[in-house]
């Protein structure tokens, strides 16, 4: 039995990441966290666990809930977990953090982009960016996971292979993504209201959404070369998903076949990438829905000497929560896909 906690866990991440764990027979929540709530049911709080959840919300405190877990999420606010984990901490769980703590290597440029001071830089280069697609070996033996970003996550899966190959110019890579509203947390914001949003569609965070350093970041890694893209992220009035579009110039001339082989040379053996048809019904976010499953494809267009690649994922689940536990099953030697097999909802 897995004992695991969970700070911040009233939050969309966090009450997913419960909806999640209370699914498995092998996992024991023994803390849901929230500062908002302490001491209320959490039931009360999220009604659709009511008959799962029978505890209270306790306060945000990891270095008590180290002495009871084997792992804690920490599904918080940047600059929580960098400002409260702990070297003893460490010794004693595991610990995935979903938000930007870890993510970045370099100090300066999260300091810069997320205008907070690092608490515990000393603990960045051990940090393994929790996505399995690419560090899966590396997961396994982690104590400390910087769970990937739910942008970040989508749009690097749907252009990796053309990047590692070098088939694309990354540095004429724009990514185009749009995110439904509970990528923006639970948090009252008048700009989230039902009213700001229904029946509306913005762009946000043009040229300085905190997201396009990791993306950033990545892609430099795979194409062994400083990368710089155009990110441009979109609220639409729904409640989860995000669709990611990528527009790059091709490097020389390929064929849709030949695309198509390389995708699935590189997502063949990857349970939750299912690489869709060319020329088919392009990516949806209503087939990813309630899943951990990302659904990518493309379109080559020879008259711009360009390819565009597309990509869907849930973010509360592939996006944050999903691929939190997926990373918790990797650390615990467990099938990557225990408790992850919902097929997506529809309608």
């Amino acid at each position: 039995m897995i004992k695991a906690g969970i700070i911040g866990a009233t939050g969309y991440a966090g009450a997913e990441l419960v909806r999640l764990l209370l699914q498995r027979e092998d996992i024991e929540i023994v803390w849901y966290g929230s500062r908002s709530y302490v001491g209320q049911d959490f039931a009360s709080v999220y009604r659709n666990v009511a008959h799962a959840a029978q505890e209270a919300c306790k306060d945000d405190d990891m270095a008590a809930l180290a002495d009871l877990a084997n792992v804690i999420f920490t599904a918080t606010p940047q600059g929580y977990c960098a400002s409260h984990v702990t070297e003893e901490i460490l010794t004693k769980a595991k610990v995935i953090d979903l938000s930007a703590d870890f993510r970045i290597r370099d100090v300066a440029v999260y300091e810069q982009w997320y205008r907070l001071k690092h608490a515990t830089p000393q603990f960045i280069e051990e940090a393994v960016y929790g996505l399995p697609e690419i560090n899966r070996e590396k997961i396994r033996g982690a104590r400390l996971i910087a769970n990937p970003g739910c942008y970040p996550t989508c749009s690097f899966l749907t252009v990796y292979p053309m990047v590692k190959e070098g088939l694309i110019d990354p540095n004429t890579l724009i990514i185009d993504a749009k995110s439904g509203t509970s990528g923006a947390g639970r948090g009252a914001k008048v700009a989230n209201l039902f009213c700001e949003v229904n029946e509306s569609m913005k762009a946000y965070g043009v040229a300085s959404h905190r997201h396009t350093p990791e993306i950033e970041e990545q892609l430099s890694r795979v194409a062994a070369k400083p990368v710089t893209i155009s990110f441009t992220p979109h609220l639409v009035p729904m409640n989860r998903g995000i669709l990611a579009t990528a527009y790059a110039t091709l490097t020389k001339p390929v064929t849709t076949e030949e695309v198509k082989a390389l995708y699935d040379r590189y997502y063949q053996d990857e349970y939750f990438v299912r690489v869709l048809e060319p020329g088919g019904v392009p990516p949806e976010t209503r087939w990813v829905e309630g899943s951990n499953f990302a659904d990518i494809s493309f379109q080559i267009d020879p008259r711009t000497n360009r390819i565009v690649m597309m990509g869907a994922i849930d973010n509360m689940v592939k996006g944050a929560a999903g691929q939190a536990m997926q990373n918790m099953n990797l650390m615990f030697g467990l099938p990557e896909n225990t408790g992850l097999k919902q097929i997506p909802v529809f309608p």
